[in-house]
């Protein structure tokens, strides 16, 4: 299942309301430009066969995605009626996945990220698949292993490594939000963590009965949209109840819970929740911000990057993205700032304050209003 419900603020302005990130065709790749989404689809080739690949997204983006990716039918796409964070998404998923095949096994992607080389992405994956198949009470997640102290991920830290996994699979001792930079550096440091993917394999049974324990609120309200699921009702049952949702990450909702009652858990005990992780030693990136995009594209001997009708003369460290062909954006002279042009808006901002374009995001929805 790709999670894709985000709303990508601060890939604005060309995320909007009605088209947002992952649906935004700005990455080139094989001479055309693919959407996020796109090439999360393309990664589950050999992987799971395509009527068992399913995207959960808001319900308005439903008629742009069977349009950019018809090999998903309507049945394939989970509609949301609003977003209510990541452990509902993946609930959701859960719920319909276990009603219509109460042994299903499934892994939790995003439509965030591109992940380099594919080939080796679906290894781990089916090592991940492996462990769960080994015991279903295990959740596991995936680990990528760090390049730098990056301070917007979160953090895996690895324990004893499972046997029979080539070194590849460990117990999970704990998950740490965003750190400081002196923390992070210290993480990397010690070899034992990792930057939590926001990627998952499990059992769905196994999900919704943590989901009932650490989290019975969500659990209520999904047990009523799976037994309306596949009826008349299900519509109204789906409009109704899910609003009503806490809204809640499923790192906060269920891996950290869980990873706290694994720590009173000894490791050779044959109950209690299993936390595990598979370790992804390959090339990751969080295509989330202005910043992160421009590191797809080739830079100029100056660290100048341009996507589109555009030039940065005489520059440094300047970032042009540029969607509508029929105009042209120029900059002289500037240095470490970003500038982003679509038909209706254009963004200029320094670079290295990329993460406040939330704040203007909701500034400015808030005066066209």
């Amino acid at each position: 299942m790709i999670m894709a419900g985000g709303a990508g603020t601060r890939l604005w302005p060309m995320s909007r309301q009605d088209r947002p990130k992952q649906l935004v065709p700005f990455i080139r790749r094989h001479g055309r430009a693919s959407s996020l989404l796109e090439i999360a689809a393309e990664r589950l080739e050999g992987l799971v066969p395509p009527e068992r690949r399913y995207i959960c997204t808001n319900e308005a983006y439903r008629a742009s995605i069977r349009a950019a990716l018809p090999r998903f039918s309507d049945a394939q796409i989970l509609g949301e009626p609003v977003g209510r964070d990541t452990v509902n998404a993946v609930g959701f998923a859960a719920a319909v996945l276990q009603k219509l095949d109460p042994g299903a096994l499934f892994a939790v992607l995003t439509a965030d990220h591109l992940i380099e080389p594919a080939d080796l992405f679906r290894d781990r994956m089916e090592q991940g698949f492996e462990l769960v198949e080994q015991d279903p009470t295990r959740l596991v997640t995936f680990s990528i292993k760090p390049t730098h102290p990056a301070t917007g991920f979160g953090y895996v830290e690895r324990g004893a490594s499972i046997p029979g996994t080539g070194g590849l699979g460990f117990r999970v001792e704990r998950f740490v939000e965003k750190p400081s930079r002196e923390k992070a550096q210290a993480y990397i440091e010690s070899g034992a963590f990792g930057w939590n993917s926001g990627m998952f394999v499990w059992k769905a049974s196994a999900f919704l009965d943590c989901l009932r324990r650490y989290k019975p609120e969500s659990h209520a309200g999904l047990m009523k949209i799976a037994s309306a699921w596949g009826t008349k009702d299900q519509k109204r049952v789906v409009d109704e109840v899910y609003p009503t949702l806490p809204k809640i990450s499923v790192d906060y909702a269920v891996m950290e819970p869980a990873t706290r009652e694994q720590a009173r858990t000894p490791p050779g005990a044959r109950d209690g929740v299993k936390v595990c992780t598979v370790l992804m030693d390959l090339t990751w990136l969080d295509v989330g911000s202005w910043p992160s995009f421009a590191t797809t594209l080739d830079p100029d001997a100056q660290g100048n990057r341009v996507s589109g009708k555009g030039i940065a003369f005489r520059c440094k460290d300047t970032l042009v993205v540029n969607a509508d062909d029929r105009h042209t954006v120029a900059l002289l002279g500037c240095e470490g700032l970003t500038v982003v042009h679509t038909e209706d808006a254009t963004l200029v901002m320094p670079s290295d304050r990329a993460e406040e374009l939330k704040l203007l995001h909701a500034e400015l929805a808030e005066k066209l209003k």
